[in-house]
């Protein structure tokens, strides 16, 4: 019997580059905090998860090399500008300081939940490969 990974795994797997991503976009929304005209980007997480599942069986993305893939591929396309809280302060630029902070905080505490699903996801499965 062949054993099917996205199914041992669901959707946890692809919880984490997400996850990944967004920390790459609230982390340049962190460093360009003073630079004018900058736009604050946030990854909408609800519609990559669903495009991730629906893509489940096999993901066709681009690759630069024959064992290589790019996650990016799937998560790019839901970079979207966040709507700004604060009213612009003449340069032009969008972002909020303490709500970046505060969703790299918390991205980064889902990120490490997500480990930790897939963690115990694989030391269920070999508990059943050794059958102990």
């Amino acid at each position: 019997m062949a054993l099917s990974f996205d199914k041992a795994l669901g959707i946890h797997q692809h919880t984490v580059g997400i996850r990944a991503q967004r920390a790459e976009v609230i982390s340049s929304n962190i460093a360009n905090a003073d630079t004018p005209h900058y736009k604050a980007q946030d990854v909408d997480f609800a519609t990559a998860l669903q495009d991730a599942k629906s893509h489940q069986g096999g993901l066709n993305m681009a690759r630069s090399h024959d064992k290589h893939f790019d996650l990016q591929a799937l998560t790019q396309q839901h970079v979207k500008y966040r709507v700004p809280n604060q009213p612009d302060t003449g340069d032009g630029n969008t972002v909020d300081i303490q709500q970046e902070k505060a969703a790299f905080m918390e991205n980064a505490l889902e990120y490490q939940m997500s480990l930790g699903f897939l963690d115990r996801k694989f030391a269920g499965l070999k508990k059943a490969l050794r059958g102990s």
